[in-house]
């Protein structure tokens, strides 16, 4: 990449997958069952890197699609904002429309096919973060998708009452996930830090208000008193704001995603 600080991604194997005319990278790690890892804005950070090593090192196969932003580039302010605005003028992220998912889910539905037939068939897990937060609800109409785990979920972008509450995705498509809910057991996970403004609490509640004890919201302390000393601006719960110090409300959070995905997949 000609920039030696960026994480260079050596371990991972890329493999270019094209659906419907559309091409992207995919990071391929570890083997096991299949977990689908779509990265947070501006992209795959060398944070979002270790994450997937994290999961990968748990013994599942990690399928990280590059949906924007540089592989491996460091996060700094400038290219986060970057990154942002593409996605806003994009017509494959819908960041301000409540109701909907974003056009690019369709794209991702095929990586999860792909992703369950290499890894035995029976299922994934879908962790979305941030932008792509949302996705792991809307792929959830999926019957391959065992586990969807939305972690500071942030579309629609809560400007508002009605986006801070909309879940983004059809009400039709909630009723799917909430069938599903009722029939299969599924579990919805939702992670948050308490003060994040980005991800509000109203769009927990209505996720609980919908799903009931199909959703397990995590909401973690985040407020000036706070006993972890975690940021009052934290907002990457599995990454930047991630710590792998023992009791760490951020580790135990990671500790219940493998948890669920050890018993479900």
């Amino acid at each position: 990449m000609g920039n030696t600080k960026f994480d260079d991604l050596h371990d991972f194997r890329c493999e270019k997958l094209k659906f419907d005319g559309d091409q992207k990278d995919v990071f391929w790690k570890g083997s096991g069952p299949g977990v689908i890892l779509l990265t947070e804005i501006p992209g795959i950070t060398p944070e979002v890197a270790d994450f997937a090593r994290r999961i990968a090192r748990n013994g599942f196969t990690v399928a990280m699609p590059n949906l924007f932003g540089e592989p491996g580039r460091p996060y700094n302010n400038a290219y986060a904002l970057k990154s942002m605005v593409r996605a806003c003028i994009s017509k494959e992220f819908i960041t301000f429309a409540m109701g909907k998912s974003s056009p690019v889910t369709i794209w991702i539905q095929q990586l999860i096919k792909v992703t369950a037939k290499k890894c035995d068939g029976k299922g994934v897990g879908v962790i979305g973060m941030c932008l792509t937060g949302g996705f792991a609800l809307s792929l959830a109409v999926n019957p391959l998708v065992k586990v969807p785990v939305m972690s500071q979920p942030s579309l629609p972008l809560p400007i508002g009452t009605k986006r801070k509450k909309d879940v983004g995705l059809s009400q039709q498509d909630l009723a799917i996930v909430r069938e599903r809910v009722e029939k299969e057991n599924l579990c919805v996970i939702g992670l948050r830090f308490s003060e994040d403004k980005f991800s509000p609490s109203q769009r927990f509640k209505t996720l609980k208000e919908t799903l009931g004890d199909g959703f397990l919201g995590v909401e973690i302390n985040s407020s000036e008193s706070n006993p972890h000393g975690i940021e009052h601006s934290a907002h990457s719960v599995l990454t930047t704001d991630f710590s792998n110090t023992a009791e760490h409300p951020t580790l135990k959070a990671y500790d219940t995603i493998v948890e669920h995905f050890k018993a479900r997949l």
